[in-house]
């Protein structure tokens, strides 16, 4: 459930750009009628409809998200807060200027706000995110904890430039494409990685037959 919850925005971003680019037309009607009075100018043109459409779902979405997470008594996670942020502003940005290059950049600042978070926490106060996290679960020598640190920081600093290197070279239906597929794929497979060099550390609990 949780898995769904953090993923939802993005599949709604990705389903709504869809939908909105098959029907163009329609797309920028609806949103000159609804959304033009926070368009500058008023009205939106039969280009730029699917990503504003978009954008404007994903900022309802995540506030929907951290909404539901405070009613269920819950915390919000700080990067969860920072995300709401970003896709309000640059979210905000693109639909008035008619731009969809500020949400392009919306991924890549989450990215590196991540790896530089990564990054200080050991830099400057020698606390390690990554063990406080997932200490509680598995047991690692204190350089693993620091390598597998330093890999997250430049997974994440690769992702945001892979993420403008698409925006800015390829057409905004394909990045939509990579921010679904690419950026969880990539994901995946580097936790996937990650967690085979880890494997080498963790140790085998004793059998019933050992005891």
């Amino acid at each position: 459930m949780k898995l769904l919850l953090d993923f939802l925005p993005i599949l709604l971003f990705f389903g709504t750009f869809k939908y909105a680019e098959a029907h163009k037309a329609w797309a920028a009607s609806f949103a000159t009628q609804h959304l033009g009075f926070a368009v500058a100018g008023g009205v939106v043109g039969v280009e730029e409809a699917p990503v504003l459409l978009a954008t404007v779902v994903v900022i309802v979405a995540t506030m929907a998200q951290v909404a539901w997470i405070k009613l269920n008594g819950r915390k919000v996670d700080l990067m969860l807060w920072v995300s709401l942020a970003l896709v309000v502003v640059l979210g905000g940005l693109t639909v008035w200027f008619h731009s969809e290059t500020f949400i392009k950049w919306k991924p890549s600042v989450l990215y590196w706000a991540m790896g530089t978070a990564l990054w200080l926490s050991q830099a400057l106060f020698g606390k390690n995110l990554l063990r406080s996290l997932l200490g509680g679960q598995i047991e690692l020598p204190t350089a693993v904890w620091h390598r597998l640190n330093f890999a997250w920081v430049a997974f994440f600093a690769t992702m945001g430039l892979l993420n403008l290197w698409v925006a800015y070279t390829f057409s905004t239906s394909t990045w939509v494409n990579f921010k679904l597929f690419g950026g969880l794929g990539l994901m995946l497979a580097f936790t996937i990685a990650q967690g085979l060099y880890l494997s080498r550390y963790v140790k085998d609990e004793p059998s019933r037959e050992q005891l």
